[in-house]
């Protein structure tokens, strides 16, 4: 069985000390690619030196909404500039919006959709972040006929809201939290989303899946039980979610991989 988490941030402090020991549990898992998302363009050095090290490893270029304060207009060329030279950048993000706590929607808005002009320009998909946003994001994605494609990530909407993205043709991404008993409707969610735009993730060091979601670092050999739990909640096999999903990934990220 292969699986392929597609959104992780391996390069965080909390995994230096056992790096290589990470990597040998995720090849134990059956895990056989990864995304690495990417939170500031400043992390660009540290993620490409993953990447070199681990050729299993693709990655994005992009401003988390979080740090939207940071945007500055030369940014945008950094960010066009690192995507356009690097074969193993396969996204621009991860961006969107995050109104959870914000005080600067009109900025993130702005830096949001500087970062799909990008995107477009570059024929890459995104990587969104979408938190207490879902309406605004759909406008933003609808408006001005984009063409842009990409993935909602760590998705936790309404299955109303997962059909609006879905109908403007975006792929729906699920973590730990489908795993998490209390998260009833992003089990909803996971079962209405088609079979050719499901993903699943980690999003790790963060949300540790049950059953392991007692320890404070996620990792990506964990993607496994959110392949467990998409499973159950569809009732399909777990091998049938990792194969589905690994086609997707594949064909949403641009990603080769042997027998593919």
């Amino acid at each position: 069985m292969q699986l392929i988490d597609t959104h992780v941030h391996l390069n965080f402090d909390v995994f230096t000390p056992d790096m290589e020991a990470i990597r040998s549990r995720w090849h134990a898992a059956g895990v056989i690619a990864l995304v690495h998302s990417c939170v500031e363009p400043a992390e660009f050095a540290s993620i490409q030196a993953l990447a070199q090290q681990f050729p299993e490893l693709s990655f994005a270029v992009g401003l988390h909404p979080l740090d939207a304060n940071k945007w500055t207009p030369e940014m945008a060329l950094e960010i066009k500039t690192l995507a356009s030279n690097n074969a193993k950048v396969v996204a621009i993000g991860e961006m969107g919006l995050d109104f959870y706590k914000a005080d600067n929607s009109e900025l993130q808005r702005h830096v949001f959709t500087e970062q799909l002009a990008i995107a477009e320009y570059l024929n890459l998909p995104v990587i969104i972040h979408c938190r207490d946003a879902a309406v605004q994001m759909r406008e933003l994605l609808a408006g001005k006929n984009r063409q842009v494609r990409g993935v909602m990530h760590c998705w936790s909407g309404t299955p109303e809201e997962t059909q609006w993205f879905l109908d403007l043709g975006f792929y729906i991404s699920f973590s730990g939290i489908v795993t998490f008993k209390n998260a009833k409707t992003i089990h909803e969610s996971a079962k209405m989303v088609p079979s050719d735009r499901l993903l699943i993730e980690t999003d790790c060091p963060f949300l540790s899946p049950v059953p392991k979601r007692g320890e404070r670092r996620n990792e990506p050999a964990y993607v496994r039980y959110v392949a467990d739990q998409v499973a159950h909640l569809r009732g399909e096999t777990v091998e049938a979610i990792a194969a589905q999903t690994t086609q997707n990934a594949c064909k949403l990220f641009g990603l080769s991989l042997p027998g593919m």
